[in-house]
């Protein structure tokens, strides 16, 4: 106890440790908890976010949710940016290169910049019209649309993040990453029941509300990040005020990792606005109720995302160091934690999923209700072969290897999981439920094929 409470400690400080050496069990532990830690809270946001948005009706939750999923396309360019910081950042750190790992912050974050520029302009003029191709309700669409205007324009606090966070997970510096998304959720919890209901004299927003809260609470943790980064918190990051000019050669390895990871998670994240928008079809309480299980449902992958997220960062400094070995090594190590971690919800969601959607829908019993008990239990039943398969996704991106799951992501979202989620909805009419049994479909064909490329071991070629 008193060695794991060391580790512990360890793990939440921003003390540097050498992840190409050593207890390569020690360094999956140093960096699981802080980037588990993290995404709990993360899993907290989302939760405490569509808690108090059911209290204002289903059209409220059916905006958010479509909010959301249009948002993914944010988050897939803010995800493929961080994954190419996390894989250049991580291997010339496992070189012992500072002066590349800094240049390769700088060029990311320069190009984010620019890049969130566009989309927050876009995003707020054309917000009605995306919610509208959506399948959004017209009520829906009077009521809400101040949230999606907040969101899409304030797009660049989500970008900004997302990249530093990754900056410093490839640095290894993975408490600090935690603690940003920490202070960012933690003061969402705060605003978001006060802004949503408003307080003494002071009248509430509504749904407006919650978005101002997400927004406000990821800028200050945005905040803590830039403040960290040019403190000059890890030995491997010298940022500075000056010489921010653009490097092509370095923006040109960021594009060829950051183009195809964007583009692998702009396919997953367009899959899943695809469902929303065939649930959405049978329904403002179906959609509610679909909403509400994911949100859920992303409570419980989160942490186990965080997990994976020690691949990127252990493969992308080890293959630096030149030890291919250890960290495929590595990669097995964390799939096996990650494996029976998601074995234990699967169970627990099996038997608990109706009391815990009591909590947040209270007409129990009703559409809205069962749809969303219905969907969370369909769905969990691949959250073992997720969790593996989002693993070895992550060890590839580490590698900078962002072509193959980009590739695979193209034939297990939009060959299998889109295809067969129409076909079961709306040509065999099991509405919705043909949504919620295409997800855990796709998932076991996405992690069988993972695992073939894994084992060619191609990905320890590669040179960023």
């Amino acid at each position: 106890m008193k060695r794991f409470l060391e580790i512990l400690k360890q793990s939440l400080s921003d003390q540097e440790y050498d992840y190409t050496t050593g207890s390569l069990r020690k360094a999956i532990v140093l960096l699981a908890i802080p980037m588990m830690l993290e995404m709990c809270l993360e899993s907290v946001f989302a939760v405490v976010d569509i808690y108090f948005v059911n209290k204002l009706g289903s059209h409220a939750v059916s905006i958010v949710g479509l909010t959301e999923a249009v948002l993914t396309i944010v988050y897939s360019v803010a995800i493929g940016l961080s994954s190419a910081a996390t894989a250049l950042v991580a291997r010339r750190v496992g070189e012992k290169n500072p002066e590349g790992a800094t240049a390769a912050a700088k060029q990311a974050l320069i190009v984010s910049l620019v890049l969130v520029l566009i989309m927050s302009v876009s995003g707020y003029v054309f917000a009605e019209n995306i919610l509208r191709a959506m399948g959004a309700e017209e009520a829906a669409i009077t009521s809400g649309i101040g949230f999606t205007h907040i969101m899409m324009g304030g797009s660049i606090v989500i970008v900004l993040l997302f990249l530093i966070n990754g900056i410093f997970r490839g640095a290894g510096n993975a408490s600090i990453a935690m603690r940003s998304l920490w202070i960012a959720n933690g003061c969402n919890i705060i605003l978001c029941p006060l802004l949503i209901n408003g307080i003494g004299p002071i009248a509430g927003m509504g749904i407006e509300g919650a978005a101002t809260a997400t927004t406000i609470g990821r800028g200050i943790g945005v905040l803590y990040q830039l403040r960290a980064l040019f403190a000059g918190q890890n030995s491997m990051l010298r940022m500075s005020l000056g010489k921010w000019i653009p490097d092509f050669e370095v923006i040109k390895s960021l594009g060829s990792i950051a183009g195809p990871a964007t583009v692998q998670f702009i396919i997953q994240s367009a899959s899943w606005m695809f469902l929303a928008a065939i649930v959405a079809r049978s329904g403002s309480e179906a959609s509610a109720g679909y909403q509400t299980a994911i949100r859920l449902i992303m409570f419980f992958i989160l942490p186990a995302w965080g997990i994976s997220n020690a691949a990127a960062t252990l493969v992308g400094q080890n293959l630096g160091a030149g030890h291919a070995d250890r960290a495929a090594q590595s990669v097995l190590s964390i799939a096996k934690y990650n494996a029976i971690l998601m074995l234990a919800v699967t169970v627990f969601l099996f038997f608990f999923s109706p009391p815990l959607i009591s909590i947040f829908i209270a007409n129990e019993f009703g559409a809205q209700w069962q749809y969303a008990v219905q969907a969370l239990q369909v769905i969990s039943a691949g959250y073992v072969l997720y969790g593996v398969g989002m693993v070895l996704m992550q060890a590839f991106n580490g590698a900078g290897d962002t072509k193959t799951p980009t590739m695979i992501s193209v034939v297990g979202f939009w060959m299998i999981q889109v295809p067969g989620a129409y076909y079961m909805t709306v040509i065999m009419g099991l509405g919705p439920l043909g949504v919620f049994i295409s997800v855990p479909a796709a998932e076991a064909v996405v992690a069988g094929i993972y695992w073939y490329y894994f084992r060619k071991g191609k990905w320890k070629e590669v040179k960023v």
